[in-house]
């Protein structure tokens, strides 16, 4: 698969992983300004994300393991903790766009943004799109049985976290004078 333009713009997203073979997107739109939304994006944790540590736990078969995107502190901002973790920042543009990416195997490297879009009537749209590149045939099959056992719990976790980016930004917008 390869990229869509979005609005005649190519996105950070586009040029890092141009070409997929698995891809999740999700979307919310927040009562919110793009400034705010990108500061919640940037600060949630995964406390703040429903069934997120339920879910890596199950994920990791409930075995304690060093911090990282599966153990993640329910008060630390959890893009932190994943880019000190094993994954890396490829993209963070104020208030635009984030993208953390990381070789999941040596043939497999899977990439996740955020992408910010204000929006005519004043809210602001935050869409994530996770996608995956295989390199192998062996790696893209691994990865297939992978996805299928995974997918569904991903795909709960991506939309639980912009629930927790939404509720984060309505807060920062409410105790603002």
């Amino acid at each position: 698969m390869t990229c869509a333009r979005r609005s005649g713009e190519l996105v950070r997203l586009d040029s890092i992983i141009p070409r997929y073979q698995f891809h999740e997107i999700h979307s919310r739109q927040i009562d919110a300004t793009p400034e705010r939304v990108f500061d919640a994006a940037r600060k949630v944790t995964a406390g703040e994300i429903r069934f997120f540590r339920t879910l890596t736990a199950i994920r990791r078969g409930w075995q304690k393991t060093p911090e990282s995107i599966l153990n993640a502190s329910a008060s630390e901002p959890l893009l932190d903790v994943a880019t000190r973790s094993g994954f890396e920042w490829l993209a963070n543009d104020p208030p635009r766009e984030l993208v953390v990416g990381s070789h999941i195997t040596r043939d497999v490297f899977a990439v996740m943004n955020f992408l910010i879009t204000p929006e005519a009537n004043g809210a602001t749209t935050i869409r994530t799109e996770t996608r995956v590149y295989a390199a192998t045939t062996r790696a893209r099959v691994r990865f297939a049985l992978y996805w299928m056992v995974i997918r569904a719990g991903s795909g709960l976790i991506r939309r639980m976290w912009l629930r927790a980016i939404d509720k984060r930004a309505r807060r920062i917008m409410a105790s603002v004078p």
